[in-house]
């Protein structure tokens, strides 16, 4: 109680802060003005952390984009005999790799204890969902050059295709309802929104599966952890439920 009095008194005595004060009740205003300035020292130290996580997201985008243009240029080999089969390939993989991560820091931070990880989960998804709509862009602009209407053909008589297309717009929802926003326009219905992560993420999986088609090793390596992952999520809801039924 004192802690809270005293940062009403210090909010009452800023600047302009009189209207502000009048606009919420006492409950909500002391809750939410106190919290907020109680946590920008928290905020702040994760500046540096983001930064870095920032950095090593487009990291593989710059690398490819520079070889690109080298190729460009120069008509190197830097992204082998299939400059543009290259360019898809990454960048889809990525995505891929981006999207693990995302649903790997929930069971890290159950194992660890280390919320501060959640800060991070929303931006490894973005990256992710960018990479995966670079890769397909990259698909459409590259691959189909302009030829668009093709998409709907391949989509129809690829699999590979079919799942990948379906993994990307299942992505899109997610992507746009990531915001502070959006959690509070939902409430309950955006955690089951958001469980479409998982889907997306077996989609993905079988996506690559596909189209690698002779050495299966890396996605076979990807759907273990998934599996895995996907396991852990089911444990971990389905066993408060069993204790509950094993004390009845």
């Amino acid at each position: 109680m004192g802690e809270t009095s005293a940062c009403e008194a210090q909010l009452r005595a800023q600047p302009n802060a009189r209207d502000l004060w009048s606009r919420a009740g006492p409950a909500e205003r002391v809750f939410t003005a106190c919290r907020s300035k109680a946590h920008q020292p928290h905020m702040r130290s994760l500046i540096l952390p983001k930064s870095i996580v920032h950095l090593l997201a487009l990291t593989p985008l710059a690398i490819l984009l520079w070889q690109a243009w080298s190729v460009a240029k120069t008509g190197g080999n830097a992204l082998g005999a299939d400059p543009v089969a290259e360019i898809e390939h990454r960048l889809g993989l990525w995505a891929l790799r981006l999207l693990v991560i995302t649903l790997a820091i929930t069971p890290l931070r159950q194992l660890t204890g280390w919320n501060v990880l959640v800060r991070f989960r929303r931006m490894l998804g973005l990256y992710a969902f960018a990479y995966a709509t670079l890769h397909f862009a990259a698909y459409l602009g590259l691959d189909l050059r302009g030829y668009w209407t093709q998409v709907f053909e391949d989509i129809a008589k690829r699999p590979y295709i079919t799942v990948g297309f379906t993994a990307w717009l299942l992505l899109v929802p997610l992507a746009v309802t990531s915001t502070s926003g959006w959690i509070r326009r939902l409430g309950r219905n955006w955690a089951r929104l958001h469980m479409l992560v998982y889907p997306v993420a077996v989609l993905a999986v079988l996506h690559f599966w596909w189209l690698v088609k002779s050495d299966l090793r890396e996605p076979a390596l990807y759907a273990v952890i998934v599996a895995l992952l996907l396991g852990w999520r089911t444990w971990k809801r389905w066993k408060p439920r069993t204790s509950l039924s094993a004390r009845a």
